[in-house]
């Protein structure tokens, strides 16, 4: 799966918490989410005065949370782990932990969450 692709898939299966998305859909996602907040961040520098709030970046990070965390959850999926373990981001390790599951290699073949990503199904 290509760059443009991921974010195709992204917006597509935007509260879709079924099965399983590949190593290159999840990464190239964050990276995408990551740009577009940066961009939200530069676009509200000259809003900015003093102490106020920007406006563009919250609503980008607003705006792409629920389908990060969709891709995240299918991420898990596609390793054979239940999504519930997303909670464990509310901890230092549990981070950690989450960024080294989203490096493996998925369960080849069929799981138990659903085909294989990478073989087309």
């Amino acid at each position: 799966m290509d760059f443009g692709d991921a974010i195709k898939s992204g917006f597509r299966n935007y509260v879709t918490f079924r099965g399983r998305a590949a190593r290159s859909e999840f990464w190239y996602w964050t990276l995408f989410a990551v740009l577009a907040t940066l961009a939200g961040q530069i676009a509200d520098a000259p809003l900015i005065e003093g102490s106020h709030p920007g406006l563009f970046a919250p609503l980008i990070s607003l705006a792409l949370f629920l389908p990060g965390w969709a891709v995240g959850v299918r991420r898990l999926h596609d390793i054979d782990r239940t999504g519930w373990w997303t909670l464990i981001a509310f901890t230092i390790v549990g981070l950690i932990l989450l960024i080294v599951w989203a490096c493996l290699k998925g369960t080849a073949g069929q799981n138990r969450f659903g085909p294989d990503p990478l073989a087309g199904g």
